[in-house]
């Protein structure tokens, strides 16, 4: 049953005016304490609270960290998954939940979700965005403690962590030079030149390889895929069309390994016995399900959301926190198609 009490019913049976119940509920010091805590009784007996449970209206904790998510459909994909798991197991450690809202990429809903976390005094607010990107901080987030996870502010003044997309790149590469190959094609990310953090670093990254092995970079192996199917399916057959072919394609996530596989297999060509396939994002459905399975790097999205919340834990009692730029590690992981 819905409970109908209303501000009105607190403040006549308190003895105290409405905007007094006002200001209880938004925490003002101007409120006497003997007055506060009689408001919270009577809130409680009735089972008011419109915003935090009473026993938090009286430590002014409410043991809420809000999690705003940038983009449209990030609530619902793998990755938002993960981040959010990592940065709820992280707060239950220390009796806290999490209040999740999708943001989206307009202003305006930015700043009623935005509202609604404020309202419901959140300690803190970990903003994430779907993939990796600079983003600008709303004004008003900066009241309370920000941490920005997979995004990070265009000026550096927030603290963040995002993935460490060179020390990826770098990794996948050498993965595959330490098998023997020397011709490795990369199916990056985007334009040229590349438009995000990932396929930058990761391609500052796979150059980095080479050079630690002695091997010349070949402009003529980059490619650049748009993400549909039918470009990472040309994009790999134009690699093997030509007179030196690689014997190794490191695609820039693992929607563009799908296309791979297929154009491969339409040649006739073995994984890994012809060419060796590694893949970004260990996006397991994918990455589990194609055969062979695929070697691919794990994108770091719940160490991201326990890092967040763990580096608010740490600077508790702090507005502004230290805008230090964390950047974690991409592990590899290995199954059968290098």
């Amino acid at each position: 049953m819905v409970n109908k009490t209303t501000i009105d019913d607190i403040a006549q049976m308190a003895g105290v005016s409405r905007g007094t119940v006002s200001r209880v509920l938004n925490n003002h010091p101007s409120v006497k304490e003997s007055t506060r805590a009689r408001v919270v009784e009577i809130m409680a007996q009735l089972n008011y609270s419109p915003n935090f449970s009473a026993r938090h209206m009286r430590t002014a904790n409410s043991n809420l960290v809000g999690f705003g998510l940038i983009n449209d459909d990030v609530i619902t994909s793998p990755y938002a998954v993960d981040m959010i798991s990592g940065a709820q197991e992280a707060l239950w450690a220390n009796n806290k939940v999490m209040l999740v809202v999708n943001a989206g990429p307009k202003a305006e809903l930015t700043r009623l979700s935005l509202q609604a976390m404020l309202q419901r005094r959140v300690e803190g607010i970990i903003y994430a965005a779907e993939y990796h990107q600079a983003v600008e901080v709303p004004p008003e987030m900066t009241d309370v403690p920000l941490v920005l996870a997979n995004c990070f502010a265009t000026d550096r003044s927030v603290p963040s962590v995002v993935p460490d997309e060179e020390q990826a790149g770098h990794l996948a590469t050498q993965t595959l030079l330490a098998k023997g190959h020397r011709r490795i094609a990369f199916i990056n990310l985007g334009g040229d030149p590349p438009p995000v953090p990932a396929a930058t670093g990761r391609l500052l990254g796979y150059q980095r390889a080479l050079a630690e092995y002695d091997v010349p970079f070949d402009p003529g192996l980059i490619r650049f895929t748009n993400q549909t199917p039918q470009d990472n399916y040309q994009l790999t057959l134009d690699l093997m069309q030509r007179s030196d072919p690689p014997t190794a394609i490191f695609c820039g996530n693992d929607r563009t390994a799908m296309g791979c596989y297929g154009a491969l297999s339409s040649l006739g060509l073995r994984i890994p016995d012809d060419v060796a396939v590694m893949g970004f994002d260990n996006q397991k459905d994918i990455a589990a399900g194609l055969w062979p399975p695929l070697t691919t790097m794990q994108l770091p999205h719940y160490e991201m959301g326990e890092w967040a919340v763990r580096f608010m834990e740490a600077h508790a009692g702090q507005q502004h926190l230290p805008p230090v730029q964390e950047k974690l590690p991409c592990p590899l992981v290995e199954r059968q198609s290098v």
